[in-house]
């Protein structure tokens, strides 16, 4: 296949690497000549490099290289060429305005596709003669390395044009997900779940981004916390992304935007790029340090719940059968709060914690503390929960706890996607895992948890809070009643 490849900043040298790579011949072309060399330059030493290292032979690389062809202009004509793909800069009138030259200059054959990554591929398409010949190519960056592929198709998109892309991708070795054409697409769109439920728990005050972060890492087995992961992005980029999507959906509560953002990005906290943002970067920044758990491991403690009686005892914790006037009181919540099991059951306010069932069978327990908790007692309750060499993050007592909104969240939010039709069930979990690198696609991870037990955790966190932001949604309700997996489609008025 001959590509076309318009627009050579670092997306698109990197799509051309990529193509390149898998044997494709491939044109560069950029309204800046001078970048069309540089980009030529950029493929060449990454192509080099992989030689050095083995990874190709040099006899590979010199082929590879062959099949990079510089042009001077965008729009110089090419019968022979099969696709054009955009990436210049996120403006629908430059893309419209490039996509108006191509289609003067190439056969009706050529297919166009837009590496946009926000703006409606309907809408670009809506400015050509034929917008049937064009679609969304969404790259992530760098793009030979992150291999999967956003393909798009807009409402006059022919069918067998994305059928072509899918082939094209998958036999590239990457992934291919076919997405509708919405707001933030899959990948951009499903990672909100993490992060604006984040920056809610940051608004409200239950923990600091690096205690945040620690759970996200250490319970639910993310890479990185959320907020080292948006100071690696760029809060500038994370603001816009979150604004953007929050206003393609209307204002969606389930999508809420938080107001922390616009004000760090106005401040130029931007993260890694501007030597900081939630953390600071500058070579003299301490790094975050968890303080050592200091507190009585020998006192005594009491709860009526299996899971964390069996996790205390194995840690040989004295656990008692009834609580007497010392012992601290350890109680589980799911999607409620502490301070409510205290109202409700009659336990001392000032010894009473709640503890995570997710953290139990972590290396991280999370004890949730209440403002009328006693601090010697809290203390206690931690080094008893650190026994057996655990760490503990200690967060101020609110609904469920930070790893169970963090994860209720991201489940909802992918939900959400199937349900409105926006991406398969399946092509939302290899989205999720291949792009965003979570350990386990969102829908799946619902199941892992039990779909039954996420549909009692969001209903309680919606009851608990009242923010609409938490209510169920229609997949998940569902498939709770029916007994079916959030990982199946199931039966449609289309099947029949």
């Amino acid at each position: 296949m001959r590509i076309r490849i318009v627009g050579t900043g670092v997306m698109g040298r990197g799509i051309a690497q990529w193509a390149a790579t898998a044997g494709h011949v491939v044109e560069l072309a950029d309204a800046r000549p001078e970048s069309v060399g540089e980009a030529v330059g950029f493929v060449r030493s990454m192509i080099e490099r992989a030689a050095e290292k083995g990874r190709i032979t040099t006899e590979e690389a010199a082929a590879i290289l062959s099949r990079l062809v510089p042009l001077d202009r965008p729009d110089e004509p090419g019968d022979g060429v099969d696709l054009v793909v955009e990436a210049v800069r996120e403006d629908l009138d430059t893309k419209a305005e490039l996509f108006r030259a191509l289609e003067r200059v190439l056969p009706a054959h050529t297919i166009f596709a837009t590496n946009t990554s926000s703006l409606p591929v309907t809408q670009v398409g809506a400015t050509l003669a034929d917008p049937s010949r064009l679609a969304g190519m969404h790259f992530f960056n760098p793009a030979p390395l992150m291999k999967i592929v956003e393909v798009i198709p807009g409402a006059a998109t022919r069918p067998e044009l994305v059928e072509t892309l899918i082939s094209l991708v998958r036999e590239t070795g990457h992934r291919a997900v076919v997405v509708a054409d919405t707001p933030g697409f899959l990948i951009n769109h499903a990672g909100r779940g993490l992060i604006n439920e984040a920056l809610a728990v940051l608004e409200e005050d239950v923990a600091s981004p690096a205690v945040i972060d620690r759970i996200a890492r250490d319970v639910l087995g993310l890479r990185m916390g959320p907020f080292e992961l948006m100071d690696l992005t760029g809060l500038d980029v994370t603001s816009t992304v979150i604004e953007s999507i929050w206003q393609g959906f209307r204002y969606s509560d389930r999508l809420r935007a938080s107001y922390l953002t616009p004000n760090r990005v106005a401040a130029g906290l931007h993260g890694r790029k501007t030597g900081r943002g939630w953390f600071s970067y500058q070579p003299d920044a301490p790094s975050p340090v968890e303080q050592p758990v200091k507190g009585d491991t020998d006192r005594p403690v009491w709860t009526d719940d299996a899971a964390v009686h069996a996790a205390l005892t194995e840690a040989g914790a004295v656990v008692e059968p009834a609580p007497s006037e010392r012992a601290v009181v350890l109680v589980p919540t799911w999607g409620t709060t502490v301070a409510s099991a205290v109202a409700e059951r009659g336990l001392p306010a000032a010894r009473t914690f709640g503890v995570d069932p997710l953290s139990l069978a972590t290396e991280r327990r999370v004890l949730a503390v209440t403002p009328a908790a006693d601090p010697a007692a809290a203390r206690d309750a931690a080094a008893l929960l650190a026994r057996g060499g655990k760490s503990v993050s200690i967060a101020r007592d609110t609904a469920g706890s930070v790893a169970q909104r963090l994860v209720a969240s991201i489940v909802s939010v992918a939900a959400s996607i199937a349900e409105q039709g926006i991406a398969a069930p399946a092509d939302i979990d290899l989205g999720v895992t291949t792009g965003l690198g979570y350990p386990v696609g969102p829908l799946a991870w619902g199941e892992k948890i039990g779909v039954d037990r996420m549909l009692e955790l969001q209903r309680a966190l919606h009851a608990t809070t009242g923010d609409p932001r938490y209510r169920p949604t229609r997949w998940l309700t569902e498939r709770a009643q029916l007994g079916l997996p959030l990982t199946a489609s199931g039966t449609s008025p289309a099947d029949l």
